[in-house]
């Protein structure tokens, strides 16, 4: 029998993370240079816009000042206001319509924008992705900005704006969701005569029912942050009241309102985890 070598008893003795390993090259090199790249391009960009960084450290001293000056402490009974409330349901009410209305239109949108299960990865595809694009590509204020001009101040806008938000926000978890699907039970419904929309149905919802269920709640979660702020350019909701206290310099009523807005969040956030680990459980 052959003696063992004692070299790699030792080696196979020693801890996992121990063991030696040829030093990688050039993809080390890579790696240590890209850092450098990062880091110079980082102190170039701090040196370039002027940005006084000793003044960080104070800046927080000055803000706990002027808060604690201006807008100590916050005006309650303000926000505990009858028309206030109409305004915050107002605003659940166009997160909840615009929410809506984008998972709706983002289902049609990632199934076309889903390379594997279009219809025409020529004509469809492309055209799906460029709506998921531009959709995702303006930011919600100024699909509201947008949306006022045309429309006047109001709900509408509002609803429009988080509508077009959302559909690109979802659209896109969407597509990706059915591109990471098993091919396997489309393929056997397809050689089984199932058309599009059966295949769609039978073979393509059961495997991302679950991942669908947890971007719905997470687009509502988006769309409700969104829409505490869209009405800061007339598009309803709480934003029109935070907005006509900051023009007003009524620091005490903004504080009042931006903690409210903070409050309401928090509850979204602590239902949408709630649900999302629900979901999570559906598996």
């Amino acid at each position: 029998m052959k003696a063992a070598n004692p070299v790699e008893a030792d080696r196979a003795a020693l801890p996992r993370d121990l063991h030696w390993q040829r030093y990688k090259y050039p993809e080390s090199l890579y790696s240590y240079g890209a850092w450098i790249v990062v880091l110079s391009f980082l102190a170039f960009s701090v040196e370039y816009l002027s940005i006084p960084l000793e003044r960080i450290p104070a800046m927080f001293e000055r803000m706990a000042a002027v808060i604690a000056s201006r807008y100590y402490p916050p005006d309650i009974e303000y926000v505990m206001d009858r028309d206030y409330l109409d305004y915050v349901v107002q605003t659940i009410q166009m997160a909840y319509l615009g929410a809506l209305f984008g998972l709706l239109l983002s289902v049609p949108l990632g199934w076309f924008g889903s390379f594997n299960m279009t219809p025409s990865r020529r004509f469809v595809y492309p055209v799906a992705r460029l709506f998921t694009m531009g959709f995702r590509a303006v930011h919600e204020m100024i699909w509201a900005i947008l949306f006022v001009s045309i429309l006047g101040f109001g709900m509408l806008p509002g609803v429009l704006a988080l509508t077009f938000f959302c559909a690109g926000f979802a659209g896109k978890l969407f597509a990706e969701e059915i591109e990471a699907i098993n091919m396997g039970p489309v393929e056997a419904m397809r050689a089984a005569g199932a058309n599009l929309f059966q295949t769609m149905v039978f073979g393509v919802f059961p495997q991302v029912r679950v991942a669908f269920t947890g971007i719905g709640i997470y687009t509502w979660d988006v769309a409700f942050r969104a829409a505490t702020v869209v009405g800061f350019v007339g598009a309803g909701g709480m934003g029109w009241y935070l907005k006509r206290a900051v023009l007003q310099i009524e620091t005490e009523r903004v504080a009042a309102i931006i903690l409210s807005i903070v409050i309401l969040v928090l509850i979204s956030e602590v239902l949408s985890a709630f649900a999302r680990d629900r979901v999570m459980r559906m598996k």
